[in-house]
């Protein structure tokens, strides 16, 4: 059984490490040779980063989605966390029927949404706009991470409000100086959460930006592939790249978002 689990185990793996490595290893190929199945490039060249760097908006496209993916993070935090304290920490009416409610705004698919929203954000003068892009990436990002602090929420004792109130402290102390301390692991989970969607996020920002200085790094690679050829080189590169951000991100913060997902599971 073990051998069996073993063998299982390598494939699994392989199979997810392997896109990856060949997409990172056709980076590095010249350009005769990336369709070629050689597992080993018989030679190495920078040259697919030098011309994606020189001759597109690579960098320009990193910055936006740098901006984009930043500022979604925050303004979900920000949003998410006295919005779960309200929801799963005071008792009001109707407080679980909220709770369903939000689960329910994922029934739908984002794309049905895409004339309303563009109709909605130009009434505010937000297309063509990298706050535009947080804003649409937040209303589908917060929900979900609402409803995911609410197993962070329940491992902390109701019984620490309680002190809290009878030594004379607010509901915004409460949250601030006992109750935040003990959800990082939640914190950084949604964190992380909010930060990837707003990187991978595609249909919205093709619709709402038009300018090329504005466009994301989806937007861009996208651009890159072109309609009848595709640069594999630049594309390949590129997608490399893309990953640096996320892995960068993930290696800070990714000891507490593994924890997180044990920590909010069990109450």
């Amino acid at each position: 059984m073990k051998i069996f689990r073993y063998i299982i185990g390598i494939l699994l793996t392989f199979l997810i490490v392997f896109p990856f490595y060949w997409v990172i290893v056709s980076s590095f190929k010249p350009a005769d040779q990336i369709l070629k199945p050689d597992l080993f490039p018989k030679a190495f060249t920078l040259v697919h980063y030098q011309e994606l760097i020189e001759q597109t908006s690579y960098l320009t496209n990193l910055s936006n989605s740098i901006i984009v993916s930043i500022g979604t993070m925050a303004i979900s935090v920000l949003i998410v966390i006295p919005a779960s304290f309200a929801l799963y920490r005071m008792k009001f009416k109707g407080r679980k029927f909220v709770s369903r409610l939000i689960l329910a705004t994922y029934v739908f698919p984002g794309i049905l949404l895409l004339v309303p929203v563009y109709q909605l954000m130009a009434d505010l003068h937000l297309v063509n706009s990298l706050l535009g892009l947080m804003v649409i990436n937040v209303t589908f990002a917060a929900p979900f991470s609402v409803w995911l602090m609410q197993g962070f929420f329940d491992n902390v004792p109701i019984a620490l409000d309680e002190s809290a109130a009878i030594d004379g402290a607010g509901r915004m102390r409460t949250l601030f100086q006992i109750i935040l301390p003990l959800i990082g692991p939640g914190i950084a989970t949604i964190s992380i959460y909010a930060f990837i969607m707003a990187w991978t996020e595609f249909a919205f920002s093709s619709v709402l930006i038009n300018s090329d200085s504005l466009r994301t790094l989806p937007i861009g690679l996208n651009a890159i592939m072109g309609q009848y050829t595709v640069r594999w080189g630049w594309t390949t590169a590129g997608a490399v790249l893309a990953l640096l951000p996320v892995v960068i991100f993930f290696a800070f913060v990714g000891k507490y978002f593994v924890k997180g997902l044990t920590a909010g599971a069990v109450k």
